[in-house]
């Protein structure tokens, strides 16, 4: 009964946004960060218990933080914002039911091997009107937080993620793994606030780059 409750409070909210975004102008393009996980799914355990679902939300809060602080701050919506489940089929409606220009999904990588370490981006592998789209921003912000960070890449790939294959239809969609939190010194990195300003500041200012070409 509860995961109905919080589903059906998912749609009303959708349908609020539609409503008030729907007087607005659609001048401003507008921008999803998707935080993976959260809730019961805590998504990848690294190094010291830090949780997957716990970082990529503090690099969202970071990306809003430095949003606001810009002149011409981007027109950005979270799927989450506190350490709540969405289903992954209420964040892509979410997308669509905001006419999102771009949907950039947030995760951290993990590997039975210590030694996996880099940056990794994906982009859908169904081929849609978005795909040429998704691939450029996947490159722009893997080439980005590689510079600002000094991971190494581990490449632009194509996967069927479900909220790629179900937002590429109407926007540009990439979902990218920051790192490995199985890592040690990847994940000690990350799990520092100072270091989580720098990726979404990456990050934002990658999205910034890419909406103004």
């Amino acid at each position: 009964m509860k995961k109905v409750l919080k589903n059906v409070s998912f749609v009303i909210l959708v349908l609020k946004m539609c409503f008030i975004f729907g007087q607005e102008s659609s001048a401003q393009k507008r921008i999803i960060i998707d935080v993976g996980h959260g809730g019961k799914d805590s998504g990848a355990i690294g190094i010291k218990g830090i949780q997957e679902k716990d970082v990529v939300l503090s690099i969202a809060n970071a990306i809003l933080k430095l949003n606001n602080e810009m002149k011409k701050p981007l027109d950005i919506y979270l799927t989450r914002y506190s350490d709540t489940l969405i289903s992954l089929s209420d964040r892509t409606k979410l997308a669509k039911a905001l006419k999102a220009e771009l949907f950039v999904s947030l995760h951290c990588n993990h590997s039975e091997n210590p030694n996996a370490r880099g940056i990794e981006v994906y982009a859908s592998r169904k081929q849609k009107e978005f795909s040429k789209a998704s691939v450029f921003m996947g490159y722009q912000i893997e080439r980005a937080l590689c510079e600002a960070i000094g991971y190494g890449s581990r490449g632009v790939k194509f996967a069927n993620f479900q909220v790629l294959r179900e937002t590429v239809e109407y926007c540009a969609s990439i979902l990218s793994e920051l790192g490995f939190l199985s890592n040690k010194d990847e994940g000690s990195y990350i799990s520092d606030n100072n270091n989580m300003e720098r990726i979404a500041l990456s990050i934002l200012l990658s999205i910034q780059k890419s909406i103004e070409l």
